[in-house]
């Protein structure tokens, strides 16, 4: 089988993001960026019940072995998360139009719980101006909803002050992702965009849980999550539900048409969060790696091990079981990647972002084809990895983007496209 070959030069955008994270430049030249040196494995079994029994048809799948996979999940990887909350306290903070009078825009807050210092969470909303039920991507955000726009009718986000210093440009300077979030082209396409700062949900950084949703569902005496029990990711994909939980309620909002998608450790909570909810029609993973959509036992670029150390909080804590020891999951990424089957997923890796191993991302999809199969829909298209800048699409898409580890106006294309696809009728 022919593969694209992937540079193995280190690009110097990672290191100040190496540095952030608490990687020196030395600790991540010791990762193993040698095709060659990958150990040899084999992934757990996904047409197989836990007791080895073959799986016969597709209701096999659905009635008993997605259970089983998406149990695994939630004991070795990303931890049980709590059911909704009885009701959602939502309040509208404001409403108004936008970009010239092209789009609408909204803004509601949602409380988890009846106290008014309980957990909650700002929804930005922009939609076309053209009256009906629009098809809308939902993604969260690094750095709070003013971040993503120069529009200054945008809330702050009042949980940026718990967060990192690196936070202190978020706060002073509106708009300084925008580059990241082609708003208005989303918006000409037909679609809304929905956008969260994750740290509403819960601090990306490890404060021992106090901070976010977590204390919300603690029992008497508990002061942390369970083993089993949601980490960060965890909290940041119940977000995402509780979002589709008030687009249900809301007129403007096709709440059975909703892709969500994310970058980077948002991309990983975005495969989560699709894995979890089926309400969601299609899921986007823009380089998410480790803990995403590369395959774990390739130990290739970030490892179970590395990212353990470094991002405590984002797991549960039994996935520190498998630091240094990859085979012994049981589980690998391809089978997060077929809990969403039969629904839309694609996956994007960058050809300079070998730390998110793109050859990993792309096995990973390789190989949930066979549910996409056996629930009778076509699987991915291709055998071998594409050459750079050369879309895949179908029911499964994928792409290798020429570039660093970023979302891209490019990217943005092939998602709109792949939407096309899928939710418009």
């Amino acid at each position: 089988m022919s593969c694209t070959v992937l540079p193995l030069e280190t690009s110097r955008w990672w290191r100040p993001l190496m540095l952030w994270a608490g990687l020196s430049s030395t600790a991540t030249s010791q990762a193993n960026y040698d095709e060659a040196k990958v150990p040899a494995f084999e992934l757990p079994e996904l047409l197989r019940f836990a007791d080895g029994t073959a799986i016969e048809d597709a209701d096999d799948w659905r009635t008993k072995r997605r259970g089983e996979v998406l149990a695994l999940f939630e004991e070795h990887v990303y931890g049980r998360m709590p059911e909704p909350p009885p009701s959602l306290r939502i309040r509208e903070i404001e409403a108004g139009s936008a970009f010239d009078g092209a789009a609408t825009r909204k803004q509601v807050h949602i409380r988890f719980a009846r106290d008014e210092d309980a957990p909650s969470m700002d929804i930005l909303l922009y939609l076309p101006k053209e009256p009906g039920a629009h098809p809308v991507f939902l993604a969260l955000n690094f750095y709070g909803n003013p971040s993503i726009t120069s529009d200054p009718a945008v809330v702050a986000s009042p949980q940026l002050t718990l967060d990192r210093p690196r936070f202190k440009r978020a706060q002073r300077e509106r708009g300084f992702r925008a580059h990241r979030w082609p708003i208005e082209r989303i918006l000409a396409r037909g679609y809304g965009l929905a956008t969260i700062y994750c740290g509403d949900l819960d601090p990306d950084f490890d404060d021992g849980f106090q901070n976010g949703v977590h204390p919300l569902f603690y029992e008497d005496g508990q002061t942390k999550p369970k083993p089993d029990e949601w980490g960060t990711i965890g909290a940041w994909a119940w977000g995402l539900s509780r979002a589709l939980d008030w687009f249900a309620l809301e007129p403007t909002v096709d709440h059975e048409r909703v892709a969500v998608l994310g970058h980077s450790r948002l991309g990983k909570t975005a495969l989560w969060a699709g894995a979890c909810d089926e309400r969601f029609a299609l899921t986007i993973s823009n380089n998410s790696g480790c803990g995403g959509a590369a395959l774990s036992r390739r130990a290739f670029g970030e490892t179970v091990a590395r990212i353990n150390k470094v991002f405590p909080h984002w797991f549960c804590d039994n996935f520190n079981r498998y630091s240094g020891d990859e085979t012994a999951l049981p589980v690998d990424q391809h089978m997060l990647l077929a809990l969403v089957a039969p629904r839309p997923v694609y996956v994007a890796s960058a050809t300079k972002d070998r730390w998110a191993d793109p050859r990993g991302e792309f096995l990973a999809l390789k190989h949930a084809s066979p549910v996409y199969e056996l629930l009778g829909v076509e699987g991915l298209t291709v055998q071998a990895m594409p050459n750079a800048d050369e879309p895949v699409t179908g029911a499964m898409g994928y792409h290798l983007r020429t570039g660093k580890h970023d979302l891209t106006d490019w990217d943005w294309e092939r998602y709109l496209d792949f939407a096309d696809r899928h939710l418009v009728d």
